[in-house]
């Protein structure tokens, strides 16, 4: 039963109590009855006393003085689970996940305890791959984290189901819970409600609106396209923005009339995103029309002694290629000819370059000379295009062979880039690459490459990343200068490796040039990743895994 507080008696009148205000009396209190008098009679001496039992009478007098108020409607029932229980053992292990904190102390000495908190994201990634429902006594815990880590959210929410929803609705804390969720946690609409899908279009959220166009997409990509149609003259620019990254899933080219009325839009950014979409579909007119701009550009220069190519960056930035998407504004710092060119180039499909330059594979291409310094510009452009495009064949021709000295390949100008041309390949060949890429340049600049890797590393890979580290703890060096790899190998290394890692666990003797402690630092390092793997093959065997 609800309650609420008495209407307070009228000043003066017999029934109003001489009682003082309650924040006078926990402001005499806080600062102490010498500095600031207690309301009545009393002082001196008397004053804290006098104070503690008036304190005392007000607190009886404010929780007798509630009257019954009308009881509120209960919440209706959280909607039932039909997942499996968590196994006994699994419970345990995610309880104990959930109470790790990261350490308070200070420095770069981590210890030789794992990071439990680290493991969490596996975790639910296994349990979610099994099936599991959580448990409802760690759904709040479980909320808690993935308020604080955005990155565990979709994991989280998958594994807490419909009941962290329903808790979401009651505590302010979670609202983030209904946003990142389908719908709000709404049930949506099937692809043939045609009338409850378009009442929804019409009428729902923005957030229920695009969980609805992406749901739609999924299932019936056409569906999607005609409903964004029916309203898109009416949206807000950063609405049409947000809807037309949705149809970035199965893109197809029975959307490039919808992508092409696009480029006639009013908001630059919408023009932008539909160009790029464009351009990623080899047979679109756009993708056309980039071509044969870029190919005008681009040429084999057959009298030299070596056949080359020659470069023609446009020399203006007509209308036609500002309505096509290209920026015609050039960042500071930058040429306007380069910029458009690069900006040519990556739109042009792939493809056509081997029929401009004399049928030439990507590997011949990219292996050509290019005069008077053009070759980082083209080059990088044909990276930013193998990554739009998804073309594993010039993904391979522009990062070359691993074991190549630039170690970066002819056309790969950064390590960003080669981890975006590395997304493109199949997860044996990228291991492959990446494994080739450490056994011969180390870890140095290996960090972001390692990230591309699926998970568990292959074990080509695994050996690679290992013998590396080994080779840093011989060399004398401190540990936490490979603190970033070795915190991805604790994730990702198979932990079949434990056993192999066992006799590095030990202190080694330490070279005379190596800095002070660093041997006792590595056997900790390796103490921590030992315990990590076994602990990660627990887990996988609570859950019910190999």
């Amino acid at each position: 039963m609800s309650t609420s507080p008495a209407p307070a008696p009228t000043p003066g009148s017999p029934a109003a109590p001489s009682v003082a205000p309650w924040e006078e009396l926990v402001t005499s209190a806080l600062l102490g009855t010498d500095r600031r008098t207690p309301p009545g009679p009393a002082s001196g001496r008397e004053a804290p006393a006098a104070l503690l039992d008036t304190a005392a009478v007000e607190t009886v007098r404010r929780r007798a003085g509630l009257r019954p108020a009308r009881a509120v409607a209960r919440p209706e029932p959280a909607a039932a689970d039909p997942r499996p229980q968590l196994p006994p053992a699994a419970a345990r292990r995610l309880s104990m996940l959930l109470a790790d904190r990261p350490g308070m102390g200070g420095g770069g000495r981590r210890g030789a305890a794992p990071d439990l908190m680290e493991l969490l994201p596996q975790w639910l990634s296994l349990a979610n791959a099994r099936g599991f429902a959580a448990p409802p006594q760690t759904l709040p815990t479980l909320l808690d984290a993935a308020r604080g880590r955005t990155d565990l959210r979709p994991a989280v929410l998958t594994f807490a189901g419909p009941r962290a929803l329903w808790l979401a609705r009651l505590n302010p804390d979670w609202r983030f819970a209904l946003r990142a969720a389908p719908g709000g946690g709404a049930e949506l609409p099937l692809p043939q409600e045609s009338d409850r899908i378009r009442q929804l279009w019409q009428e729902g959220l923005f957030a229920e609106r695009v969980a609805l166009l992406t749901t739609l997409r999924a299932q019936s990509p056409e569906t999607a396209r005609e409903l964004l149609a029916t309203t898109w003259a009416t949206e807000r620019a950063e609405d049409r923005l947000m809807f037309l990254d949705s149809l970035r899933a199965g893109l197809a080219a029975a959307d490039e009339p919808f992508l092409e009325q696009s480029l006639s839009d009013r908001s630059r950014n919408v023009r932008a995103t539909a160009a790029e979409l464009l351009s990623a579909l080899p047979e679109s007119a756009l993708a056309g029309r980039m071509a044969d701009r870029a190919g005008s550009c681009v040429a084999v220069d057959r009298t030299r002694r070596v056949p080359t190519l020659v470069v023609e960056a446009p020399h203006e930035c007509d209308a036609g290629m500002e309505r096509d998407g290209v920026v015609a504004k050039a960042p500071a710092g930058r040429g306007e000819r380069s910029w458009w060119l690069g900006q040519l180039v990556e739109a042009a499909p792939l493809g056509t370059w081997q029929d401009r330059l004399g049928g030439r594979t990507p590997e011949e291409v990219v292996a050509l000379p290019v005069a008077d310094d053009w070759r980082s510009e083209l080059h990088a452009a044909w990276c930013r295009a193998a990554v739009r495009q998804r073309d594993p064949g010039w993904s391979r021709a522009l990062l070359g062979s691993p074991s190549a000295p630039e170690a970066g390949g002819p056309g790969a100008v950064s390590l960003a880039e080669r981890a975006k041309l590395l997304a493109t390949l199949g997860a044996a060949e990228r291991a492959d690459w990446v494994a080739g890429f450490v056994a011969t340049h180390g870890l140095s600049e290996a960090f972001q490459l390692l990230g591309v890797c699926a998970v568990p590393w292959a074990a080509p890979l695994g050996r690679a990343v290992v013998d590396a580290l080994n080779i840093a703890r011989d060399a004398g060096s401190y540990p936490w200068s490979f603190s970033g790899v070795m915190g991805l190998a604790e994730r990702c290394l198979d932990p079949a490796e434990a056993g192999r890692l066992d006799a590095l666990t030990a202190v080694p003797d330490e070279p005379e040039d190596a800095s002070p402690g660093a041997g006792g630092y590595w056997a900790e390092a390796f103490q921590r990743l030992t315990t990590t793997l076994r602990l990660r093959a627990a887990m996988r065997e609570e859950l019910g895994g190999p």
